[in-house]
């Protein structure tokens, strides 16, 4: 590890805070040890980062290249980086659900980097949770019945034409290309993390639509429990945006829910994907 970064971690089985180190001049020491905090405790936070659009790119492809977001407006001038915005008279915010991103890509994404522009006095945190804590609490039945299991992922319910959210023009000018949610992909249900080799939960309730070779109908209940289970408190943790605060989380590895408790106040957010890999299911 870099001898001048230290890992503190804010939940038992997700969340670390990594002090010590500037994100616009990471070393390749550095680098390192946020790619094994990140693989270690599934999203990591950083506090007191002065990132121009610039460095938060080039900080986010020293990990991996941008996958640039086809369905929010972007920063007119990065469109490697996208909006999450939401202003004072608006009542939907950007993810508040649980989920995870990109899940509906072939190779989803690996992870996100979200640099806090402006937030709001109160409000407006993020929920994460541990999608390997959530398998591992499963019974050994339904760990092994789940292995053998594959769910379809879809982004047209979400991004597309007839989603239910762009339907009350609330979201004008912050979603966008709903021509292009034509997406849907199969992945494991259980699958094995690229990085750490340890088995996750892979289903989410913002993207996941039904198993393979089942009707949504027959789908529904063994989704809605394994919903309600991986979203139990205990396998979560909470961060408390402040501008220039930045989190990094790995999708292959966690949930995270925008919380929506910010009724007439601003919130600007950037984000920046970076792209993963077909994902492989875990060893039985």
């Amino acid at each position: 590890m870099s001898n001048h970064l230290s890992v503190e971690p804010v939940g038992t089985h997700v969340g670390a805070t990594i002090h010590g180190v500037d994100l616009a001049a990471p070393t390749a020491g550095d680098i390192a040890a946020i790619r094994q905090a990140l693989y270690d405790h599934g999203v990591v936070f950083f506090r007191g980062q002065t990132l121009t659009p610039d460095q938060h790119i080039a900080f986010a492809e020293r990990f991996a290249p941008v996958d640039i977001t086809r369905f929010f407006s972007a920063v007119p001038t990065h469109p490697q980086i996208a909006e999450v915005r939401k202003e004072p008279e608006q009542k939907r915010n950007i993810g508040g659900g649980w989920h995870t991103d990109h899940s509906y890509d072939v190779a989803p994404a690996m992870g996100s980097i979200l640099v806090a522009r402006e937030t709001p006095p109160l409000g407006g945190d993020t929920l994460f949770a541990s999608m390997a804590a959530a398998f591992a609490a499963l019974s050994p039945g339904l760990q092994a019945t789940l292995r053998g299991m594959r769910a379809v992922h879809s982004n047209r319910h979400t991004f597309g034409a007839k989603a239910r959210q762009l339907q009350d023009g609330d979201m004008a000018g912050r979603l966008r290309n709903p021509e292009l949610a034509t997406n849907d992909a199969v992945h494991p249900v259980v699958v094995r993390h690229p990085g750490t080799g340890k088995p996750m939960l892979y289903v989410n309730p913002g993207f996941t639509t039904q198993f393979e070779g089942w009707t949504e109908d027959e789908s529904k209940p063994l989704l809605d429990y394994l919903y309600r289970h991986a979203s139990r408190p205990e396998f979560q943790c909470r961060f408390q945006w402040q501008p220039g605060s930045v989190a990094f989380w790995d999708n292959r590895a966690t949930w995270h829910y925008a919380a929506n408790d910010y009724a007439g106040e601003r919130r600007l957010m950037h984000r920046v994907t970076v792209a993963g890999e077909p994902l492989a299911a875990a060893a039985g």
